[in-house]
C-alpha cells in the first residue's frame, strides 16, 4: 500500500533524509519512530506530496508521489503535528468544508460527515466553535478532518503529542481501532504510544532507517540470551546448582527467592525450570521471559549509532 524507495531529500547541502526504503502493507499499522530532528516529519510531507524528495520516489497506493501526486492526495489523509484548523467555524462546518476540498460526493456527505464524528467522539461538540474547543477535541477534529473522505491511508504525525494522559489514552484507542479499514502511518517519538499502538516498527535516526520489524523480533534480535525470571517459596543453592546443570542454562543469580537465569539464544528452556522446581519441591511461584521493551531497543540502536559514528581519537 506505501513502499519509499531511495528516498532522499537535502536542504541546501545538509541531508535531512538519506537512502529511506520501507512498505507498510494494506491494513496495517506501521510505527515510524525516531528522535526530534530524525527525518520522520520530512518523510512523511514526502509520502504525501508536500515535499518533493531530492531523489529517490515513493507510491500511495500504487501511485507515484511525484508523477500522480493528485492521485496520491486523493487516496491520503494526513494529520499534521499541529492540524491547522479554522477556530471560527463549527466543528460541522469545518468537516463539511474540508469534506468539499476533498471533493467528497454530495451523495455520501452526510454519511462521511456522521461518521467521522461518530468515529471521533465529537457528536457532542458538532455545534461549537473549533477555538472554544479543549486541546483533545481539537486533536480529535484534526483525526476527523484525515478520515473524511474515507482515505486508503492515513498518516498521523505526532497525533497526540500536547495531551493529557487520558486524552493520550483515547486517542490510542481510536487509532487502533482503524487497523484493516485503513493503512496507518503513525509517526511519534513517544515510545509507549507505538509500542501499545502499532503492530510493526521502523526506526529512523540521522535521516537513516537503522531499524524495521515487529517490536518482538526487534527486541530478540538484540538479545544475546534468553533471560528468565523465576520466583520461588524454598531458594536453595542445591537448586541454583541444579538449575546451572539444565542444557542450555548460561549463567544463574538468586536473591531472596527470585532466580535470574539466562538461557540460550536460541532455546526456549522455560519447560525444563519449571518441571525442576515441580520436582524439586521448591514452591514455583511466578516464571516469566524477560524481554526489552521497545524503548530498550530504540536506547541501544540509536546509542550504538553514536558511538560507532565518533572520531577514534574519541572512543579511546
Amino acid at each position: 500500500m506505501i513502499e519509499a524507495i531511495h528516498l532522499t531529500k537535502f536542504y541546501d547541502n545538509t541531508p535531512a533524509i538519506s537512502d529511506v526504503n520501507f512498505r507498510v502493507e494494506k491494513g496495517e499499522i506501521l510505527g515510524f519512530l525516531g528522535p526530534n530532528g530524525a527525518g520522520k516529519t520530512t518523510t512523511m510531507r514526502i509520502l504525501t506530496g508536500f515535499l518533493p524528495p531530492t531523489s529517490g520516489t515513493a507510491k500511495v497506493a500504487d501511485y507515484d508521489v511525484l508523477d500522480q501526486s493528485l492521485d496520491v492526495r486523493k487516496n491520503i489523509g494526513y494529520m499534521p503535528e499541529n492540524p491547522p484548523l479554522y477556530n471560527e467555524m463549527t466543528v460541522s462546518s469545518f468537516l463539511k468544508f474540508i469534506s468539499r476540498i476533498k471533493r467528497v460526493p454530495k451523495s455520501k456527505e452526510k454519511e462521511r460527515l456522521d461518521y467521522a464524528l461518530e468515529r471521533c467522539s465529537l457528536q457532542s461538540v458538532r455545534g461549537r466553535l473549533i477555538g472554544h474547543l479543549s486541546r483533545g477535541f481539537r486533536q480529535r477534529v484534526g483525526l476527523a478532518q484525515a478520515l473524511i473522505a474515507d482515505p486508503k491511508v492515513l498518516i498521523l504525525d505526532e497525533p497526540t503529542i500536547g495531551l493529557d494522559p487520558t486524552q493520550i489514552i483515547e486517542i490510542r484507542q481510536l487509532i487502533k481501532g482503524l487497523a484493516g479499514e485503513h493503512t496507518v502511518i503513525l509517526s511519534s517519538h513517544i515510545l509507549p504510544e507505538v509500542e501499545q499502538t502499532c503492530g510493526r516498527v521502523v526506526i529512523i535516526n540521522k535521516g537513516k532507517i537503522i531499524a524495521e520489524g515487529t517490536p518482538e523480533r526487534l527486541s530478540l534480535s538484540l538479545r544475546g540470551a534468553n533471560v528468565y525470571t523465576v520466583t520461588v517459596k524454598r531458594p536453595s543453592e542445591e537448586l541454583t546448582e541444579q538449575i546451572k546443570s539444565l542444557p542450555g542454562i548460561l549463567d544463574v543469580r538468586q536473591e531472596e527467592g527470585v532466580y535470574s537465569i539466562e538461557g540460550d539464544k536460541e532455546k526456549d528452556i522455560r519447560e525444563e525450570i519449571s518441571e525442576l522446581i515441580v520436582q524439586k519441591k521448591a514452591g514455583l511461584l511466578e516464571l516469566r521471559s524477560v524481554s526489552f521493551t521497545l524503548e530498550d531497543v530504540f536506547v541501544q540502536l540509536t546509542t550504538a549509532e553514536a558511538v560507532s559514528e565518533e572520531p577514534a581519537s574519541k572512543k579511546e
